[in-house]
């Protein structure tokens, strides 16, 4: 490795380290907004004086803390003023996009050198705002944003305190009520205090008041209208609608249980097998004479009863190989010192074969020189787009024709009523999860997150109902209980060695045959240690089936459909007044 190499790997690391330890830094820094305190103060001139406090905590280095007051057409403020009590602050302030910005530097030394860190700090503001008090024909109004949306981070509790020009026929309105511990009306002065308000939400103040209050309103905004009627009306519509979407979000999360109640009620209609005449423990002998795909299809998939796997093909090779249509060579590889496995197709005679094994043969054969298949190359050749396609589509063929061969004997064995019906519970659990999983995630009303949670938990049920095996929710009928028993019976006597210790084969082609089945019921390498066990000479034997697992025919066709199937998905990736949230005020802020 060379010096610029070497300098260009150091320098890389250092980045990364530098970037580590700048997120790492920055993750220990946080602060929160314990407690807030806005009083209010409105004049008989129609002037709003607002003062405002905000406890914070800081954790880590800050430069200060800033404040947004929107501000709408018509609004003014002025006579703005901070002050700070656990550091020293330098106000900075500026008219932005219709909002006055308010940034507010703190120093922890009078000489304003040294930033703070770790301390808590009071904010105080004050200002004047005009044309925010609206006068109406028959009502003066405040509707005032308390707390805005606009905040980085949410409040512990905030503490109100309202002063009105008068104390008679008042009536006034705190948004949300959720919010709201406690509240009152005491002459002229309202007071009240908050609970908890997250980020994201606006807490609203709306004080109806009589026109005799105000004496010469020049700071007042003046509506030529009867609008009383019209703010309660709006006022009431926009509770309405929060209280509705409030108990809309908690009735959707609540629906998800209805999933699991769904499932249960389905395994009870549908999923309790029925009884049977039979209590056998174990199966010595095959419990019927149907071919390995067969079998294969209707016992061991259970995610697709009547549907073969490739362990179904795997045995189809391997009872070709036994019946001697096909036949195995190994060979020594001299360039990598192991054994080759060589399929031959040149005495294949097609005549008595069923329709699937002949798609077996012709799935491979397209992959053959001269009548010679090399398996040990197969998986090679299908890293070709071109050839895995045709190699998954002459197994679809075949998988057609298992199904075919099989016929009515699904729907005779099987009942799948149970296993469709949670299909489709699945499926509109997963849509209707992520429809109120986002609606909850979107929401700031305090609903919202039942529905989030009743969403996700809603969406990871619904996937768990796919991977579910098609028996626990579908049931055999006594006929197919009895061949799902038998065969069940037979797998366990096979994976068993002290069974087959204790009744052991008592010819060669019977272990043939075990492992042929074996391998339809993915018990294969069980089966060849048993044999190995009572027949130590095993893999002298010179016979095409034995090699083929011995010298892992079995791995080489699972490698070369795992090849084909990546090879395939790979090639695939291309790529107005009264209504809620209406007022003056609010805004928000954070720390910088």
């Amino acid at each position: 490795m060379n010096v610029k190499k070497t300098f260009c790997i150091i320098l890389l690391f250092s980045l990364l380290f530098l970037a580590v330890t700048a997120v790492s830094a920055d993750d220990d820094k946080s602060y929160s907004i314990d407690r807030a305190f806005v009083e209010l103060t409105v004049g008989d001139n129609g002037l709003l004086h607002v003062d405002e406090q905000y406890d914070y905590a800081f954790k880590g280095q800050y430069n200060g803390v800033y404040r947004d007051i929107p501000l709408k057409s018509g609004e003014s403020i002025e006579n703005v003023k901070v002050s700070a009590k656990g550091a020293y602050p330098v106000l900075k302030q500026s008219d932005e996009d219709g909002k006055k910005h308010l940034k507010i530097y703190l120093y922890a030394d009078e000489a304003h050198t040294k930033k703070i860190r770790d301390c808590d700090v009071s904010i105080f503001i004050s200002y004047d705002m005009k044309n925010i008090v609206t006068l109406f024909n028959d009502v003066g109004g405040l509707q005032y944003k308390l707390w805005g949306d606009e905040w980085d981070v949410g409040i512990g509790s905030l503490t109100i305190k309202v002063n009105l020009p008068g104390d008679k026929n008042k009536t006034y309105f705190l948004n949300p009520e959720e919010y709201t511990v406690s509240s009152e009306l005491k002459g002229n002065t309202i007071n009240a205090e908050t609970k908890e308000i997250p980020k994201g939400e606006i807490y609203e103040l709306l004080v109806l008041m009589p026109l005799d209050d105000f004496k010469n309103a020049t700071y007042a905004k003046h509506v030529n209208e009867n609008s009383k009627d019209k703010i309660i009306k709006n006022l009431n519509d926009s509770i309405s609608g929060r209280n509705f979407w409030n108990s809309a979000y908690l009735i959707l999360g609540l629906l998800s249980v209805l999933s699991p109640i769904g499932a249960a009620y389905t395994y009870i209609r549908h999923g309790r097998e029925p009884k049977v005449d039979y209590d056998g423990i174990y199966e010595r002998d095959l419990p019927t004479d149907d071919p390995p795909e067969i079998i294969n299809a209707l016992i061991d998939n259970k995610n697709s009863i009547g549907t073969p796997n490739k362990k179904g093909f795997e045995a189809s090779i391997m009872n070709l190989i036994d019946k001697k249509v096909l036949k195995l060579n190994v060979e020594e590889n001299a360039d990598t010192e192991t054994k080759d496995l060589f399929l031959d197709f040149s005495n294949v005679d097609n005549s008595n074969l069923s329709l699937s094994e002949k798609s077996v043969i012709n799935t491979l054969y397209q992959f053959a020189d001269n009548d010679i298949l090399n398996l040990s190359t197969l998986n090679e050749r299908l890293s070709s787009e071109s050839n895995a396609e045709r190699f998954l589509e002459d197994y679809n063929t075949w998988e057609e024709n298992v199904k075919n061969e099989i016929g009515d004997r699904t729907s005779e064995y099987f009942d799948d009523s149970g296993s469709t019906m949670i299909s489709a519970i699945a499926l509109f659990g997963i849509i209707f999860g992520i429809i109120i999983a986002a609606m909850g995630f979107m929401t700031n009303l305090r609903n919202g997150l039942i529905a989030l949670i009743g969403g996700i938990f809603l969406i990871i049920f619904s996937v768990a109902l796919f991977a579910i095996p098609e028996d626990i929710f579908g049931r055999w009928t006594e006929k197919g209980r009895v061949f799902y028993l038998k065969w069940s019976n037979f797998k366990k006597f096979l994976k068993d060695n002290s069974l087959i210790k204790e009744h052991p084969p008592e010819s060669i082609v019977i272990w043939k045959k075990y492992l042929i089945y074996g391998a339809a019921l993915g018990v294969a390498d069980e089966v060849y240690k048993s044999m190995k066990l009572q027949i130590p000479n095993i893999s002298d034997y010179d016979d095409g089936l034995f090699m083929y697992h011995y010298y892992g025919g079995y791995g080489l066709m699972y490698h070369a459909f795992d090849t084909s199937k990546s090879t395939m998905s790979s090639s695939s990736d291309t790529g107005g007044f009264g209504g809620f949230g209406g007022g003056s005020g609010g805004g928000g802020g954070g720390a910088f």
